[in-house]
């Protein structure tokens, strides 16, 4: 079955917090897609909202089941039931698990650059965020594990928080990447929290390894937080699932999540939900071909018109981290140059720490005649900044 990703849908005045923007300017920063989500989730939506009542629910079976089978197909790996439970958002559990996992004072160890939340999540609940930078070189980035080693060794570390994919910079984890982790924070008694919020969107062959499928010893020490926010750009419904192996941290986290009163879905959670997990296997393979190709795209655009950009091949993700430390070496002032300039809203990487100042992250996940407009915008503001 056909779908349509090339259609510009005017998003302007419709509360959309990537679309509030002057008339002039093009929001390429946050993750949020300009595409219409899968058929069958619209198809459920009007389902639910036509029943007309929308009193308290309950998070049936199904809801886990669907999880559960989505995860066995797409990811050859099929959760226990009695493993998941259901939030609000990835954000709101993390923050959550922060809060019920480690004590005030504690380190939660991060590997920057990253998302930039999970900065937020540590710190204004009273943590220290401690990252084990990630290594650039020749234009990849890889771990440093004795520096990860002796991060997680710190009698104040007791919580890592993983990105896979990793948000900004698109790496999948591999599975050894991923066990090497699990260990050494099991080694040293630190909990891993794992942000899989991206895991539909490996491109290019590329494959996820859910971290709740390492070893049962390592598995049993972590919390993944998954949800179709990203996959099916249905952030505003509110849905995310946690898996977590172990039933004593289940107890603790369920604690935790509950006292935080982020375990009661809104009317349309659980149906958007179990429709875009058993009905959207089409639409998402569908759309990682639009992703692809939207990223060789603007891999060929760069290559022409801008030489002096790197592009970060993304394994993940519809988000691109662009390296511009030829071009300048303060992104937060380039963003704002290109915004003011041509109207090109980016995000600025400083926001994601790390080394995140060399560079600038840019969505990708719109029709090709949006993504062709953004990037002659890039150009525009890129050399008329080199120019000055």
């Amino acid at each position: 079955m056909p779908y349509d990703f090339e259609t510009v849908i005017d998003r302007r005045q419709t509360n959309s917090i990537k679309w509030d923007v002057k008339a002039n300017e093009l929001p390429m920063w946050i993750a949020d897609m300009d595409f219409k989500t899968a058929p069958a989730i619209t198809a459920a939506l009007e389902a639910k909202a036509a029943f007309g009542i929308y009193g308290y629910e309950d998070v049936p079976t199904a809801y886990f089941e669907a999880v559960a089978d989505w995860w066995a197909s797409e990811h050859h790996f099929r959760p226990e039931l009695a493993s998941m439970m259901f939030c609000t958002g990835v954000v709101p559990a993390i923050s959550s698990i922060v809060r019920k996992m480690s004590a005030v004072g504690d380190n939660v160890l991060v590997q920057a650059p990253v998302y930039n939340i999970f900065y937020h999540s540590i710190e204004n609940n009273g943590r220290h965020t401690l990252s084990s930078d990630l290594i650039y070189q020749d234009g990849q980035y890889t771990i440093d594990f004795d520096d990860l080693a002796t991060k997680l060794a710190d009698p104040l570390t007791t919580m890592m928080i993983v990105c896979n994919p990793h948000n900004p910079i698109g790496i999948v984890w591999s599975r050894d990447t991923l066990q090497r982790i699990g260990e050494l924070c099991l080694q040293n008694h630190v909990l891993l929290v794992a942000d899989e919020i991206h895991a539909d969107l490996a491109l290019n062959g590329n494959d996820y390894t859910p971290v709740a499928s390492l070893s049962p010893d390592v598995a049993a020490n972590t919390v993944s937080c998954v949800s179709p926010s990203k996959t099916f750009n249905v952030a505003a419904l509110h849905a995310a699932t946690l898996i977590i192996p172990d039933a004593t941290v289940r107890a603790r986290v369920s604690r935790g999540i509950n006292n935080d009163e982020l375990a009661e879905p809104n009317a349309f959670a659980v149906p958007g939900s179990i429709a875009a997990y058993r009905d959207g296997h089409e639409w998402v393979a569908a759309l990682r071909e639009k992703l692809a190709a939207n990223q060789r795209l603007l891999q060929q655009f760069i290559k022409t018109e801008l030489p002096a950009v790197h592009v970060i091949e993304a394994q993940a993700t519809y988000l691109i981290w662009l390296d511009i430390s030829a071009v300048a070496d303060d992104a937060s002032e380039l963003a704002d140059f290109i915004r003011q300039q041509t109207g090109l809203f980016l995000s600025a990487g400083d926001v994601y720490r790390g080394d995140g100042h060399q560079f600038l992250r840019m969505n990708i996940a719109c029709p090709t005649s949006m993504l062709q407009d953004g990037l002659n915008r890039l150009a525009t503001g890129i050399n008329a900044y080199q120019a000055k």
